[in-house]
């Protein structure tokens, strides 16, 4: 989008307003086209185009803020040392009543410029599913490498969830593509793992790599328990993922269990 002052001058409000709906912060941020529109609307003498320069500079600030929050995570992983492949590794699924316990490792390339960065990394909790869906997509694309490990309902039951906590953790990190010199993982370290691992309390929050594992993990198990709603509709799955929220534990009380349903986490309940 091209605005020089004289031809602002002669566009009406409305129509200024509209040109402004198709600008992306993003692109022309890396156009630096983004400086020249805001110089151009604040520079106006109608209050309303000021108040949409006004506008357009604090979603700016909110980009260029995010940029550098999410800078400061990928430094978070090279703060550990001069290794060559960091990996992050996370779960999701462990405290549901139904399902499997799904873990991702993510190897992303720390040394990417600002504008490749992956933005809006989090812990995937507190991230809207769209925004979720559509990172998990941009992150298996771009990091170096990724794999998922899934530990099912029925060795939940048999073996105990911290033996498939760790199971999955450390069957994805040995799955990788190529293999890590370090090992972040959430929480706790990985029993058994013959790799550098150290382990960060809260890393979804702090750690880019075992954000972006976090949200790659949560995103399959999701997709997969709307998959398993579709054949067991009585007990809300595309909405709890299996979690023991009212409307499943009353599905339970009423049709009883399931196929994927973990017996030891229902002795309570049932």
């Amino acid at each position: 989008m091209k605005i020089i002052n004289k031809e602002l001058e002669k566009l009406p409000f409305n129509k200024i307003k509209e040109l402004i709906k198709g600008i992306s912060i993003e692109e022309s941020y890396k156009s630096n086209e983004i400086f020249e529109i805001i110089e151009v609307l604040s520079s106006d003498k109608r209050k309303n185009v000021i108040s949409l320069g006004t506008k357009i500079k604090k979603e700016l600030d909110l980009y260029l803020n995010e940029i550098n929050r999410v800078k400061s995570m990928y430094e978070f992983d090279k703060s550990f040392g001069n290794y060559k492949y960091i990996a992050g590794v996370d779960e999701v699924g462990r405290g549901p009543l139904a399902g499997p316990i799904v873990a991702c490792a993510v190897v992303l390339d720390l040394k990417v410029i600002d504008e490749d960065l992956i933005l809006y990394l989090n812990d995937s909790k507190k991230i809207k599913e769209s925004m979720r869906n559509k990172l998990a997509e941009i992150i298996k694309e771009k990091a170096i490498a990724y794999s998922i490990s899934i530990s099912s309902n029925k060795e939940i039951d048999e073996k105990g969830i911290a033996y498939s906590n760790n199971k999955v953790f450390l069957e994805s990190c040995n799955s990788l593509k190529v293999k890590p010199d370090l090992v972040l993982s959430d929480g706790y370290l990985v029993k058994g793992i013959n790799i550098l691992n150290k382990s960060v309390i809260k890393g979804d929050t702090k750690s880019a790599s075992i954000a972006a594992a976090s949200i790659v993990a949560k995103d399959y198990r999701d997709n997969l328990m709307k998959k398993y709603s579709k054949e067991y509709s009585q007990y809300d799955f595309e909405n709890n993922v299996g979690y023991g929220t009212q409307k499943h534990v009353e599905a339970l009380k009423k049709y009883g269990i399931c196929d994927i349903h973990r017996k030891s986490f229902l002795t309570k309940l049932l």
